[in-house]
């Protein structure tokens, strides 16, 4: 009996023990991991947040980037780490989305292997052409590729980039040939010199290239119009119900503490919402998006729905 009763009294001391814990966290330094290299959208923004953490906290926060993979290396070190809270994953649609479809191995499972924590920012890309292409909006570019069937290439160095592109041809019925690169800046380049035709792609790519005359914008793969390309028409103007975009969000361990979680979130959210965070992600073409750890499990698994349907409609093979 006596030992029933201690079980009995552990057990309910345990919530009470994970709840103080949570108030004390972070106690020592934090690793946000990230699966892009130094210089990424997402290693900037995990670099403003570490910051704002540790003027809130105390405590250091190291930005670990573990490139490689299309952020499967990051991945699995994050989903093999111990479950704490001290050791966390800023990621994007790459891995949590993408890759599941994309790849036919895969070193961690981006459901069973993650607690969410807070979905952070969304962003959205550029439709943009080489100006010798003969098409000054999203309705004559459709014409034009109509008319001369695979004729028209388009780089892409992420999933984001290729899957935007392959759900824009599945709602015209236009066929563009692709080309296939290891990152955006390089597709960019080449389609600044002519060597490709179209791309859309991420804001913090392409705007530049638009703004100094190399490349012409043709619409924004937003639901509306962006302030930062004004004058810029949403391709959903001409194609309706178009809309594709990437995201950042933050994950922890899974098994980790939920009121470690909770915690997690409050400092997200604290973070971005601080005005140094705000001007990073406006400059970047992005939008605060902050949810709550449940409202993002719910998220991803649509994500997870939506890229599969798109991938397999357009028949890319996972390799």
């Amino acid at each position: 009996m006596n030992h029933r009763r201690s079980l009995l009294a552990l057990a309910m001391l345990l919530p009470l023990c994970g709840a103080a814990s949570a108030q004390n966290f972070p106690a020592r330094p934090i690793t946000i991991v990230v699966g892009s290299s130094a210089g990424s959208a997402t290693d900037g923004l995990a670099r403003a947040i570490g910051l704002e953490l540790t003027k809130e906290t105390g405590q250091p926060v190291i930005v670990d980037n573990r490139a490689g993979a299309f952020g499967g290396i990051a991945a699995q070190f994050v989903a093999r780490a111990q479950p704490d809270g001290y050791t966390v994953f800023m990621t994007t649609n790459t891995t949590q989305s993408a890759n599941p479809h994309l790849q036919k191995k895969l070193s961690y499972d981006p459901i069973k292997d993650f607690a969410p924590v807070s979905l952070l920012t969304k962003g959205y890309q550029l439709l943009v052409v080489n100006p010798q292409v003969k098409a000054n909006n999203v309705a004559e570019l459709i014409a034009a590729a109509k008319a001369a069937p695979g004729k028209l290439n388009y780089g892409s160095g992420s999933s984001s980039a290729q899957v935007a592109t392959e759900l824009f041809q599945q709602m015209t019925g236009t066929r563009f040939n692709y080309v296939p690169y290891k990152a955006n800046p390089p597709a960019v380049l080449d389609l600044v010199a002519g060597q490709t035709d179209l791309m859309i792609a991420d804001l913090a790519t392409t705007l530049p290239h638009v703004k100094a005359g190399k490349l012409r914008a043709l619409g924004v793969s937003s639901p509306k119009r962006l302030p930062l390309v004004q004058g810029v028409p949403a391709i959903a103007e001409s194609l309706p119900g178009y809309e594709f975009g990437y995201w950042n969000a933050l994950y922890a361990p899974a098994g980790t503490p939920a009121p470690v979680v909770q915690r997690l979130n409050a400092l997200m959210h604290r973070a971005i919402e601080t005005p140094a965070v705000q001007k990073l992600v406006e400059q970047a073409g992005m939008e605060a998006a902050l949810s709550t750890p449940e409202e993002l499990a719910r998220f991803q698994l649509a994500e997870l729905s939506r890229w599969g349907q798109i991938i397999k409609t357009a028949g890319i093979a996972a390799e």
